[in-house]
This record gives structure tokens, C-alpha cells and sequence, in this order.
């Protein structure tokens, strides 16, 4: 089919191209203009210091900002939020979810937290109850998560320091690696007094020296087969110390971003005003007109294949002999009377 037959048929069928996108961008119209007035207000979030900055360890390195914008674009939808400010403001979660938008201001770290809504009263509070939330959800419950981890490390130094006082207390012994090395120092030491006294000729001096090195290397030999499993002890005490020592710095980081992630501090609520029917129009009414423009423009193809379909199943009428068609004019005259 070439661009004329197109064109005409388009011409044929005029009425549907423009009257279904016409019959579909007046029901939209109608549909706004005689829709409830809604209302629509805007918090800002602007908390420079939880990306990049001194308390900012969580959101960090050139993608920082868009992170940040994501984490609370989903925590402002997570069941868990939306229920809270549910709970706060008694609007339906799923009122919540519809009339909450989420905005990046640029390719800065702020945030426009838009709520629209029928009760002009409910506004302001969904949006701070929202903010509020979303917040807390983000940095406060990084505080909890760290606060159990020095918990938990807290009482694995405490496991094993008891695990080597029972160690001690069970080989009647403390510190025995200090008194290893100490004696193994001291053997050295009677050592070279041996030495010295035999070199002088001193035979009681010598055979002093020999008993204090023979004490001392029995207890050695005591203590030696023992400290494998005490120092096993004190690296699990080491370790667990280090552990407590991070998870300290954690627990202090996690309040620095609770602490800058204060709403008071980061957001502002702007006043409810009265959404534009006009803008509400045109933002409804062209992508349904569109659409309503090819919802016509399908309709007149199946119109058209359907009244050819038709026209191809008519049956035809019989033409007439070729006997008839060709008797000659004066056969005819003559069969006259």
C-alpha cells in the first residue's frame, strides 16, 4: 500500500482518527477539572555533612551524593517507614506511597520531598513525620547495629580473660609467658657467671651457678610445653581487643552521622498550596490525547482490513454467455416478426 492509499484511507476514515483522541482527552479533562482540589507541599533535606564530609563514612567517593539520594528515596517507600508515619499521622500507607515524590535538587546531595494530598492539614505533618522517619531509619538504627557490635566485643574480651585466669588458676600459674622469658634472661645470665667463676677458679661459686641453672632450666621445662595454649589464649584476647577497638570507632562514627542527620537541623517544611488544575491538565490530557491518537490510528487499520475482508466475500455475479454476446445484430432483426 502506497502513501495515498494511506492517505485516503485516513480521509475515509476522518470521524475515528479524531474523535477517539478528542472523546479521550475531554474524559481526561473532565476527570481533572471536576476531580477534588489537591494540595501539595515540599520538605528540603540538606545534610552536607553525611555525604563526604566528617561524619559522612557512610556516603563517601564521587558517586556519594546519588548514593545518599537513593538510600533515602528508598527508606521514605520501605513498609517499615511508611507504617510509622501511618502511625503518626493516620494516613494509609498506600495514601502515603501514592502522594509521596522523591527529588534530587541537582547533582547536589539535597532533596525535595514532595506530598500531595486532598486535606491541605495533612501535609506538613506526613512530611515531617516522613523526614523524620526516613532519618532515623537510615542513620539512628546505624547506632543500634554498632552499640550491639561492641556488645558483642565487649563480652568476647571478657570470655577470654576469664578463659586465662581459669588457665592460670588451673596450672597454678600467672603470667607465665612474662616468667619464661624471665627466666630464660636469667639462665643466660648464670651462664656467663658460670663462666666467669671457672675462669677464676672458683669452685663454690661454680657449683652455685650449676644448681641456679639447673633450677632454672627445669623450670623451663615446665613452662614450656604450657605456653602454646596460653598464648593461643592471649591472641583470642588480642584479637577480641581489636575487635572492641573498631567497633568503638564504629559505634562513635554512627553517632557523628546520627547526630548530623538531626532533622531540626537538616530539614525545612514548606507551606501546603493549592495544586494547579492547569498544569494538573496539561500534564494528563497530552499523553492521553497521544494515546487516544493511536488507540484511532489502530482503529482505522482494523476498519479498514475488516471492510476489505467483507468486500472479498461477496460472491460475484454470473456475466452473461458468450452465445448472447455475440448473436449478430441482423439475426436479431430477422427473428423479428
Amino acid at each position: 500500500m502506497e502513501i495515498v492509499d494511506y492517505l485516503r484511507v485516513a480521509r475515509r476514515r476522518l470521524w475515528v482518527l479524531v474523535g477517539v483522541p478528542v472523546l479521550a482527552t475531554g474524559a481526561a479533562a473532565a476527570i481533572v477539572l471536576f476531580a477534588p482540589q489537591q494540595f501539595s507541599g515540599t520538605a528540603y533535606v540538606a545534610a552536607p555533612a553525611l555525604v563526604g564530609g566528617t561524619a559522612g563514612t557512610q556516603y563517601t567517593g564521587t558517586q556519594a551524593a546519588n548514593q545518599f539520594v537513593a538510600a533515602f528515596g528508598a527508606a521514605v517507600t520501605s513498609p517499615r517507614v511508611l507504617a510509622d508515619v501511618a502511625a503518626d499521622t493516620g494516613v494509609p500507607p498506600e495514601r502515603l506511597r501514592d502522594g509521596l515524590a522523591i527529588s534530587q535538587v541537582g547533582a547536589s546531595s539535597q532533596l525535595e520531598v514532595t506530598y500531595t494530598a486532598g486535606d491541605p492539614a495533612k501535609v506538613a505533618p506526613v512530611l515531617t513525620a516522613t523526614t523524620t522517619r526516613a532519618l532515623a531509619f537510615l542513620f539512628s538504627s546505624q547506632v543500634g547495629i554498632a552499640t550491639g557490635e561492641v556488645e558483642a566485643a565487649n563480652a568476647d574480651v571478657t570470655a577470654a580473660t576469664r578463659a586465662i585466669g581459669e588457665w592460670e588458676k588451673a596450672n597454678k600459674v600467672s603470667q607465665p609467658d612474662r616468667i619464661y622469658q624471665a627466666t630464660l634472661g636469667e639462665l643466660t645470665s648464670l651462664r656467663q657467671q658460670q663462666l666467669s667463676m671457672q675462669a677464676v677458679g672458683n669452685g663454690r661459686g661454680v657449683d652455685a651457678a650449676t644448681a641456679a641453672i639447673t633450677a632454672a632450666q627445669k623450670k623451663l621445662d615446665e613452662l614450656g610445653p604450657k605456653l602454646p595454649d596460653y598464648q593461643a589464649l592471649l591472641a583470642q584476647r588480642d584479637a577480641a581487643t581489636n575487635a572492641l577497638s573498631q567497633a568503638r570507632e564504629g559505634l562513635q562514627a554512627a553517632r557523628a552521622q546520627a547526630q548530623a542527620a538531626d532533622p531540626k537541623q537538616v530539614t525545612s517544611i514548606g507551606e501546603a498550596h493549592e495544586v494547579s488544575r492547569m498544569a494538573e491538565l496539561v500534564r494528563t490530557a497530552l499523553p492521553v490525547g497521544g494515546a487516544g491518537l493511536l488507540l484511532g490510528v489502530l482503529l482505522v487499520g482494523v476498519l479498514e482490513l475488516l471492510s476489505r475482508g467483507r468486500v472479498a466475500a461477496r460472491p460475484v455475479a454470473p456475466a452473461a454467455s458468450t452465445a448472447t454476446r455475440s448473436v449478430p445484430a441482423e439475426t436479431v432483426t430477422a427473428a423479428r416478426p
